[in-house]
């Protein structure tokens, strides 16, 4: 992973983090939304997060190679120390190494913030996200038939979990 770093996130990245986050709402199925969204949508989503809980940026050859964050599990108090997270990669830097360091950085903080449950899930098939948890030490955990539904067709979603 050269020359690359993973800082944390702003709301200036906003535009670069919805322009990664787009292709894989209008390209794929690991997202269940349907619409782009705006770069003003994506910083009130991350002033939100940040308020909290830490929003990560990877950053190489000047710009925005990805992003991982981590939001509340559930909203219940006694779910305080469980947060479920999100990683997504630019196309382009998928295969590089930059999402295990970026996901790495994220348990990294998300130890320092004192959470205990760290919850990923997954569109299926996503060969690529399956091994990424997998090789970060996470158990899959529950595997969803048919509970999502894009580009016409029913889609599984399994959740992956590591405590920590």
């Amino acid at each position: 992973m050269s020359a690359a770093r993973v800082r944390r996130g702003t709301i200036d990245d906003a535009a670069a983090v919805a322009s990664i986050y787009n292709h894989y709402v209008t390209h794929t199925i690991v997202t269940f939304e349907e619409q782009p969204v705006a770069a003003a949508e994506m910083q009130s989503r991350m002033i939100a997060v940040l308020a909290k809980l830490p929003w990560l940026v990877l950053e190489h050859k000047g710009g925005i190679a990805g992003y991982a964050y981590a939001s509340p599990w559930k909203m219940r108090v006694g779910y305080r120390f469980a947060v479920e997270s999100s990683i997504y990669l630019a196309p382009a830097q998928v295969g590089r190494g930059f999402g295990s360091a970026l996901y790495e950085n994220l348990l990294e903080h998300l130890r320092a913030h004192d959470i205990h449950c760290v919850i990923g899930g997954a569109a299926l098939p996503n060969p690529a996200s399956v091994a990424l948890h997998e090789k970060l030490g996470f158990t899959k955990v529950a595997h969803f038939r048919e509970n999502g539904f894009k580009f016409g067709r029913w889609i599984d979603v399994a959740y992956w979990q590591r405590l920590l």
